[in-house]
């Protein structure tokens, strides 16, 4: 396979297509991640419209470890190689939802499914060295005041639209925190691990919100959160040669000084902490059948 291969999840719209459609214009094939088939009808059309770059099309259902874990297993039988994976599906839930896994949806999504396909790629990824990941974080991380992995990972009780931003950061946080674990374990010189602050976006991110398409379509002809900013941090990990060999950073759309991970998190004894706790939770999920 003579062009290289960028895996991103929630390519159909919002940051992860604006994303694709960028890579694939740089000569990328794209490994396209999506749950909705209509929607992947469409962006595999739109983009066919631009560009002559290859596409395969992956479905899954995010909001569960187990679909996670064999959709990895489909694109590393799938791909020789693989150059670049985008974690970049996510999601904000203003009321509780439990999947049928047992875990919070929006702790899944944002957290967990990446952790688990990231971990079914790994080997894929190191044979094809030199490799990146991007993780998508956000500044919602700031809104974690605490982080507690084992309960925190667990934490499935209701919640009010007010509160849901809280606990939608904490996930972001986790997200960073990974990240900067995973770093400590790979070789850089072989697989590099980045997550970003993509800033304020309007995308379909909040569209369990009423209103929220109504609120974009304002937001769009504005041109306010414009996503293509946000989109830019994410292929600037994914491509830059001056961020070769550049693990564990958390970068942000603004030209300003890289963030730190929050206080809460920044500790790696509490990174390595949620490692520990995020596969011991995962192992007893799959134990559990």
């Amino acid at each position: 396979m003579e062009r290289p291969v960028a895996v991103i999840t929630g390519a159909t719209s919002g940051l992860g297509r604006i994303a694709a459609f960028e890579l694939a214009r740089q000569g990328y094939r794209i490994g396209a991640v999506a749950r909705s088939r209509s929607k992947a009808e469409a962006f595999v059309t739109d983009l066919k419209e631009v560009t002559d770059a290859p596409v395969d099309v992956f479905h899954a259902d995010l909001g569960l470890t187990a679909h996670a874990r064999r959709l990895g297993e489909e694109i590393a039988a799938h791909y020789p190689r693989l150059d670049v994976l985008i974690n970049n599906a996510g999601l904000h839930a203003f009321a509780q939802r439990v999947t049928t896994e047992g875990f919070a949806d929006m702790t899944a999504v944002n957290y967990l499914s990446p952790f688990v396909l990231t971990g079914a790629l790994t080997a894929r990824l190191g044979a094809s060295a030199p490799a990146r990941i991007v993780n998508v974080a956000s500044e919602a991380s700031q809104q974690a005041k605490t982080i507690a992995p084992a309960e925190d990972l667990r934490r499935i009780g209701p919640y009010s639209r007010r509160e849901s931003m809280a606990l939608y950061g904490r996930t972001k946080l986790m997200t960073i925190m990974w990240t900067q674990e995973l770093a400590r374990r790979l070789d850089a010189g072989k697989v590099t691990v980045n997550c970003c602050d993509p800033g304020f976006n309007a995308t379909g991110l909040g569209r369990d919100l009423p209103g929220s398409a109504v609120l974009q379509r304002v937001l769009n002809t504005l041109k306010i959160g414009d996503p293509r900013k946000g989109a830019g941090i994410i292929v600037r990990l994914a491509t830059d040669p001056a961020l070769s060999r550049t693990s564990g950073g958390y970068f942000s759309v603004r030209d300003a000084r890289p963030p730190q991970c929050p206080e809460p998190g920044r500790d790696p004894r509490v990174q390595r902490e949620l490692w520990d706790e995020t596969v011991a939770l995962l192992a007893a999920r799959r134990s559990a059948g």
